[in-house]
């Protein structure tokens, strides 16, 4: 260990309360919470100082649409297993404190403050290393989870996989959920170039999974290189509907011994099509690591009923229809499409849209072209947010004809699109977690969860 990293080195004036602690770590970047990075050589540097060693199996979960579900589903099931279990996803849609997870609920504000201290302290005791917003963060995680005893680690990837802070931990099975064109001035603009990004998650010898029936040729040929047992969606595990019994659905997955495994389960508490997939990705991720990680059926069972994630194609109650969703690229919002279409007939859909500029925009829009009545466009506040205004192009571009109205934030795009719409309507909020979050709020739903 690289000098003294107790926070009781730290000077007198650092913050005691949470909120403080996150203004210091956005503090630390030019441009705050979203400033990006890659690499690991610095953030290594303060693990090291940290001293920081596995001490639990670890499941890291990748890929460009699906993680925070898939992770959400490993975290129920493993929880309902009486493993205890740490979770850390971003970005969070309320709290910070949805990030770190103990047992599926958010830790406390003392047990991050305690870990951001210790972070800190090992910063500097490691030569003030520069750390991003997303890298401190992930290494007071793995203090949080280190301090608890936890018996398994669930890890969702913020950016890629190779340069992510995440993949400083190895993975003793890594999955990805898909690779499509997302993040690409950070990670290519070819599927192929992502997908070799998202496989440097991948370690020798460990199981990993891809949850599509597609994977680009570079994630396979990582995996060959590595002599990694990769399992494909479709090619060695799979959902099949049961025709019998509708409220149903089954997994399948083929045994290393050989032969079929099938599993008649009810549909998880995530809703959509895709979610199917996701559930069977994490189902196949369990049986890879069964020998260390071993999960009753009952488990699996009660897991994906309870899981619950907010922001993902979340249908509130009441009239009219209000449908919340945190998909911003082309391949989310097409998903998006298809679970729309399954929820029976609206006379109209009302959207409201607030997106960030990294983001392809105009392929996310059309991907819905022709089915919303009118857009409300909303101003998203940061550096990263756009303008209603430049929202209003790209609408004009996407889905040309449509009606729109531009709105100074998602609150305000909300209300107005509450004022148009009736009980046989659907109001859609979509786009960014930036805009589900404010949403949530404006509806009284943003209740601090820590």
């Amino acid at each position: 260990m690289m000098n003294d990293v107790s926070p009781a080195n730290l000077p007198p004036d650092f913050p005691a309360r949470l909120p403080g602690w996150l203004a210091y770590l956005e503090s630390l970047h030019p441009k705050g919470q979203a400033g990006i990075e890659l690499g690991l050589a610095r953030v290594r540097r303060v693990s090291d100082a940290l001293g920081q060693r596995p001490f639990c199996p670890v499941l890291t979960v990748a890929g460009t649409n699906g993680k925070g579900s898939t992770a959400a589903y490993l975290e129920s099931i493993l929880t309902r297993a009486g493993v205890r279990v740490g979770c850390y996803a971003s970005p969070h849609l309320l709290d910070y404190n949805e990030r770190v997870r103990l047992g599926g609920k958010p830790v406390a504000d003392d047990a991050l403050c305690a870990a951001f201290a210790r972070v800190e302290a090992a910063r500097r005791a490691a030569g003030h290393v520069f750390l991003t917003y997303f890298e401190f963060g992930t290494l007071a995680a793995w203090e949080v989870f280190a301090a608890a005893g936890c018996e398994a680690l669930v890890l969702e990837v913020g950016l890629g996989g190779r340069l992510d802070a995440v993949n400083l931990y190895d993975a003793d099975v890594a999955l990805v959920t898909t690779v499509d064109l997302d993040h690409q001035d950070w990670l290519g603009t070819d599927r192929e170039s992502i997908g070799f990004e998202k496989a440097g998650i991948f370690r020798a010898g460990c199981p990993a999974l891809y949850g599509d029936a597609e994977p680009p040729q570079s994630l396979l040929d990582h995996a060959a290189a590595l002599h990694v047992p990769l399992r494909v969606m479709g090619r060695d595990f799979g959902v099949q509907k049961d025709e019998e019994n509708r409220l149903q659905w089954r997994y399948w997955g083929k045994r290393a011994e050989g032969g079929v495994l099938r599993r008649n389960l009810a549909y998880p508490g995530l809703r959509g099509a895709t979610q199917l997939k996701n559930a069977a990705l994490a189902i196949a991720a369990l049986d890879a690591v069964s020998e260390r990680l071993p999960v009753a059926m009952q488990a699996i069972r009660e897991g994906l009923i309870h899981t619950e994630l907010p922001g993902r194609f979340q249908v509130l109650p009441g009239r009219p229809a209000l449908v919340l969703d945190v998909g911003h690229n082309p391949q989310a919002v097409r998903v998006l499409a298809e679970n729309l279409a399954t929820m029976g007939f609206f006379e109209k859909t009302y959207a409201v849209l607030g997106m960030l500029s990294d983001k392809d925009v105009a392929g996310s829009i059309a991907a819905l072209r022709g089915k919303i009545a009118h857009w409300f466009l909303a101003d998203l506040a940061g550096p990263r947010g756009l303008t209603a205004a430049v929202l209003a192009g790209r609408v004009q571009e996407a889905d040309p004809g449509a009606a729109w109205t531009c709105c100074p934030n998602p609150a305000a795009a909300l209300a107005m699109a509450k004022e148009h719409a009736r009980e046989s309507d659907r109001i859609l909020v979509f786009g960014s977690f930036h805009t589900v979050a404010d949403a949530l709020r404006a509806l009284g739903r943003g209740t601090r969860q820590a």
